[in-house]
């Protein structure tokens, strides 16, 4: 502990009211006991309707930002930090909004040379008897995080998944079709400006990387460093800073990307999307990748309240 850190107090915010609310309470939860045990004050936030005078109340240095989701990583809460001008971790108010709509985000991607998967955004309620694009694809929704809404439509499947045009749905009217890439789950995540160890991602149970494997334990392994070309090892973390530099990121992010070797050791390599809040649960990816960097999840988490600001 040192005497800055035992000064600083950091209101960890999480919970919401997103769908991602419980990930975000488990982030919230391990972020602020982690900070706890480095030495800072620590306040924990549960973030609802009246926080701004919450925070008002608790006066933090520092907001640690453990939400996932809409209202947490789209430049809401954001530009809610910056107009009280308290200083937070991870992107500011553009680069989040960008980076959460996945048709924004894929823009700018391209526009920089990332490599991306045709896709075509639409209204759920134009899903018709004929499928809007040639199978396999997958839909998912443009403003959602941790897989959900996320559907693979296969290879013979003769319709377009009735789910999303049924009143279950409750991921928002505007979805992107996307063709499916085959292969194997990459990440690699950013930290400042240094790109960190890349990670493939094996479901273990699950057709793909969906909510549970992301956050149930066992529900997927980490293989890191993945176990692929050092060549296409490199290349995935030069995209991923690519990525976050373009999107304008700052703090910590985590680029996603399928990699299809089937048919060579090079194969086609395709970005995502980048996720400007990774998760910080006990099954994570981001702190493993930073603990491979030699980085404690005390040291990760400090570093990112250290790294805190606002106009980001």
């Amino acid at each position: 502990m040192t005497a800055d850190t035992a000064k600083k107090h950091v209101a960890v915010l999480m919970g919401g009211f997103s769908s991602e609310r419980p990930v975000s309470l488990s982030s919230g939860a391990a972020c602020a006991d982690a900070l706890e045990s480095a030495g800072y004050q620590v306040t924990r936030i549960d973030v609802g309707p009246d926080v701004a005078s919450v925070l008002a109340d608790v006066k933090p240095d520092v907001c640690f930002n453990a939400l996932h989701g809409p209202y947490g990583e789209d430049g809401t809460i954001q530009g809610l930090l910056e107009y009280l001008g308290i200083p937070y971790t991870h992107s500011g108010v553009t680069a989040s909004a960008l980076a959460m709509d996945k048709r924004l985000s894929k823009i700018v991607a391209k526009a920089v040379g990332i490599p991306v998967a045709e896709s075509k955004v639409m209204n759920r309620h134009e899903f018709t008897s004929a499928h809007p694009m040639q199978p396999p694809y997958v839909v998912k929704p443009v403003n959602e995080g941790s897989s959900f809404g996320v559907v693979i439509v296969s290879e013979g499947q003769s319709h377009p998944p009735q789910v999303i045009t049924s009143k279950e749905w409750k991921y928002g009217d505007t979805v992107m079709v996307e063709r499916y890439v085959a292969g194997r789950e990459l990440t690699c995540t950013i930290m400042g400006d240094v790109a960190l160890a890349v990670t493939e991602i094996v479901p273990q149970g699950h057709s793909f990387y969906d909510y549970d494997s992301k956050y149930v334990a066992g529900g997927s392994k980490h293989v890191c460093p993945a176990e692929i070309s050092p060549i296409v090892y490199q290349k995935i973390r030069r995209l991923a800073l690519k990525a976050h530099q373009a999107i304008g990121c700052r703090g910590v992010s985590r680029s996603d990307f399928r990699y299809d070797d089937r048919f060579s050791e090079e194969g086609e390599v395709i970005w995502l999307e980048v996720n400007t809040q990774p998760g910080m649960t006990p099954t994570s990816l981001a702190p493993e990748m930073a603990l491979q960097a030699g980085h404690s999840f005390e040291e990760f988490v400090s570093w990112m309240v250290e790294d805190a600001s606002c106009r980001r």
